[in-house]
């Protein structure tokens, strides 16, 4: 009998060693698989760092001076490029809100440039706003739409289409200086480049369309990834809108730091694009993302906490 028991003590031993192999198996699988997803770098395509577009010249032109730049913190004037910018706030304690509106006007649309971080195309590939800035010798930048997040919509970079999963409505930046809202089941890829298109980005939503707030935005969904924060209420923010051909405007809106920025509704945040004369305007990532570079150093405060998060591509313009 007491044979017997000892070996029942010893199979129930080894069923519960064996049930916990399965779970310590199966957490880690689970956990794996998530680190897979939204961790671990995975390199699609590795891409060559943009080059600053040059501007033809005629001999005479070549060997005159050098073009005059005037500078400072909040500005930039050169022959081809002008940069302003300008530290807004709103309201006061808990209702004060503080962004910042860059006005940007350009003689040559290719000035208009896309990165990646580390120069690759793929999944949970990240940097910062102002190391991929520094990299590609960006005079402004702003964080553009953390493609690597996802796995679907049309992502078109400098002319060159990384990815074709239509899904939401996206922004194009074309080679003529204009930018366009369009829905991404609706256009093909093949159509966008024929068009002209240099850029695609697909976050959302539309903000602005023919000069009027485009939508309502209480039931805006851009999708559903596990840890993906509610876009709705009042967040940090990032964006960017056309006033005319070469002419735009990019706002960054800091927010979640009481007494500091609470941050904008998506509401909130079209009105200041329609009150900035934008006759289209699109809503990028945002949250711990937002941030815009100018000259060397990120302007705005992130989060409040003069931190960036590492993001996966930039839209930035160089000299």
């Amino acid at each position: 009998m007491q044979e017997l028991i000892t070996i029942i003590k010893i199979t129930k031993r080894k069923k519960i060693g064996f049930a916990a192999a399965l779970c310590i198996l199966l957490i880690g699988g689970i956990l794996y698989s998530l680190a897979d997803r939204y961790l671990i770098e995975h390199v699609e395509v590795t891409v060559a760092a943009p080059q600053t577009p040059s501007v033809s010249t005629s001999s005479d032109e070549a060997q005159a001076v050098p073009e005059q730049v005037e500078q400072d913190d909040w500005n930039y004037k050169s022959e081809d490029t002008r940069i302003q910018i300008k530290k807004v706030e709103t309201g006061t304690g808990s209702d004060m809100i503080t962004y910042y509106v860059a006005d940007v006007q350009l003689e040559e649309p290719a000035l208009l440039q896309a990165a990646f971080a580390k120069n690759a195309f793929g999944r949970n590939i990240t940097e910062d706003t102002s190391t991929i800035a520094a990299e590609n010798n960006a005079i402004f930048a702003i964080n553009g739409d953390y493609y690597g997040f996802r796995n679907d919509g049309v992502i078109i970079r400098n002319g060159t289409l990384y990815r074709d999963e239509p899904a939401r409505d996206a922004l194009a930046l074309l080679s003529d200086g204009t930018m366009k809202s369009y829905n991404e089941e609706q256009l093909s890829s093949s159509e966008l480049l024929a068009e002209g298109v240099t850029n695609t980005y697909s976050f959302g939503p539309v903000l602005v369309k023919e000069g009027a707030v485009a939508d309502d935005f209480d039931k805006v969904v851009i999708d559903t990834n596990f840890g993906n924060r509610s876009i709705q209420g009042s967040n940090p923010r990032t964006g960017v809108g056309m006033i005319a051909p070469n002419h735009y405007v990019f706002v960054v809106v800091d927010g979640r730091k009481a007494n500091y920025s609470k941050g904008m509704t998506l509401a909130e945040f079209a009105d200041v694009f329609v009150g900035l004369g934008a006759t289209e305007a699109y809503n990028l990532d945002g949250g711990g993302s937002s941030t815009m570079y100018f000259m060397g150093r990120v302007v705005n405060n992130p989060l409040g906490k003069q931190q960036e998060r590492g993001v996966s591509d930039i839209l930035y313009i160089s000299e």
